[in-house]
């Protein structure tokens, strides 16, 4: 009997020792299990989060904006309103019999006021002002207006009537100039901006884009070679800037084709290369100076010049002033022009553009073709008269 209840007591002892070390195995390796008394338990363990793919969110396109063209632009942009007396004929018998026997033989005329809008740009802080000739032509009173509200009336520096350009000053102080850039490196499809006055809506701008270079033969001006844009150009743009996408003046917008012809999207700036040069001249010298020879030139077509031995459409030279230095140097009526400078030319107008640049008292070599023969001239440069 003590045996077996000693045995039992062996056992008991060895079964609580045995727990008791398998106890302390299981705290030493994990220690999380002891807390204190009264707190809380250990928060159960979680499972190591698995690595996943970030998530990213979906951004907005980045917006396509002129703004920063604009503001460097606009502030130089300003608006010109002329007025000018205008006077007209009025029919002192406007109803019954004697009107139609009457109306011509006694005519009346009143004179009124005729008021008009248009832009301007200013380059230079002396207060130069570039606009459109046709904006301030035979104007009694001009007013301008700056972008920041400032109002000043302007003196004529002077106009160019063969581009169609003119010059006026201002004096006022802290004045916004534009930036010049070039308009030979104006490409077709470039992005070009439109700021002016249209119909008295101060500082509107348009976008388009650059249709195409070097037009002319439009009738619009004696020396033409615009850039066409199909930014909106409206009655009041004429004198503004056409400036790409940078803020730097490319051009002076000037015409656009009648909407009354079914047309829309084709308008006409003066490039800046060619204002530059007219600026430069008025401003020195209070007229542009330009080279002449003396030659009316006209464009002929693929079968005349075809006739004439030449492999496409040229220019000939229709007739000559009496007198005039290409008279003198030798050429025609006839010739056919191939070159001026060894620089070939393609139009009329090109010719007479070419001729224009040059300075007076230089000279210039020419080729043309007469009959057969293909003829070397040297030719003096004179200035251009005022009355041509």
């Amino acid at each position: 009997m003590l045996k077996r209840l000693s045995r039992g007591l062996t056992f008991i002892a060895g079964s609580v020792v045995g727990g008791l070390a398998l106890a302390f195995v299981i705290v030493a390796l994990n220690p999380s299990l002891i807390h204190e008394p009264g707190g809380s338990p250990p928060p159960p363990r979680r499972p190591a989060p698995t690595a996943s793919k970030p998530t990213t969110q979906p951004r907005n396109p980045p917006l396509v904006s002129y703004a920063a063209a604009v503001k460097r632009a606009a502030p130089a942009v300003v608006n010109i309103y002329a007025a000018r007396v205008v006077t007209e004929q009025v029919n002192p018998f406007p109803f019954g019999p004697f009107g139609e026997l009457f109306g011509n033989i006694l005519p009346e005329y009143r004179q009124r006021i005729q008021r008009s809008l248009g832009s301007g740009v200013i380059v230079d802080e002396q207060g130069h002002i570039v606009t459109n000739y046709h904006v301030i032509a035979n104007a009694a009173a001009i007013r301008v207006q700056l972008a920041d509200g400032r109002i000043a009336v302007p003196r004529i520096v002077g106009v160019d009537r063969d581009t169609d350009l003119a010059v006026l000053q201002i004096k006022l102080p802290n004045l916004p100039v534009i930036h010049f850039g070039r308009s030979d490196q104006v490409q077709v499809g470039d992005v070009v901006l439109a700021i002016g006055n249209p119909l008295g809506l101060s500082q509107t701008v348009t976008n388009g884009i650059v249709s195409a270079t070097g037009r002319a033969g439009l009738g619009i001006s004696t020396f033409e070679d615009f850039i066409q844009t199909d930014a909106p150009i409206n009655f009041g743009n004429s004198g503004g800037a056409l400036v790409n996408s940078n803020g730097d003046l490319i051009g002076i917008n000037t015409a656009i084709v009648a909407k009354s012809l079914g047309v829309d999207g084709i308008g006409f700036a003066i490039p800046v290369d060619m204002v530059r040069g007219v600026l430069r001249d008025i401003i020195k010298y209070g007229k542009v100076i330009r080279g002449w020879i003396g030659i009316l030139p006209e464009d002929i077509t693929d079968g005349q010049a075809h006739r004439a031995g030449l492999a496409h459409g040229g220019v000939v030279i229709a007739n000559l002033y009496a007198g005039s230095p290409a008279q003198q140097a030798g050429l025609r009526p006839g010739d056919l022009l191939l070159d001026i400078d060894k620089t070939p030319v393609k139009s009329a107008d090109d010719a007479e553009v070419s001729i224009a640049r040059m300075k007076p008292g230089s000279t210039l070599t020419v080729h043309v073709l007469r009959g057969s023969k293909t003829l070397e001239l040297t030719v003096h440069v004179k200035e251009r008269p005022a009355d041509l």
